[in-house]
């Protein structure tokens, strides 16, 4: 439902937004850093499915691999990674789902 000032609805685009609250306030606004992947920075090429441990940092704590939004790896590290971990998970050296 919109909300109505004088009897006209108001834009999307004119609506207080939490931003101009924290300017308003004079609130110190924090800005999240971008992150870089963390095998382009080492200059790995290749994954290996081998190495459990660094596969581990990459499976949250259900046994999920972690999104590329959350990990900050780029895409073409993220497929190798993924295809790391399901190589893995085939050969048991990692889980499929964590114990209940």
């Amino acid at each position: 439902m919109a909300e109505q000032r004088g009897g006209r609805p108001i834009a999307a685009s004119q609506r207080p937004t939490g931003g101009d609250k924290a300017i308003a306030t004079g609130k110190k606004q924090y800005f999240r850093r971008k992150k870089v992947c963390r095998f382009c920075v080492d200059k790995v090429d290749d994954i290996n499915y081998k190495d459990s441990k660094p596969l581990s940092s990459f499976i949250s704590e259900r046994g999920k691999i972690t999104p590329r939004r959350i990990s900050g790896v780029c895409t073409p590290h993220q497929k190798r990674l993924s295809e790391a971990i399901k190589q893995a998970r085939n050969i048991a050296l990692l889980p499929f789902a964590s114990r209940v």
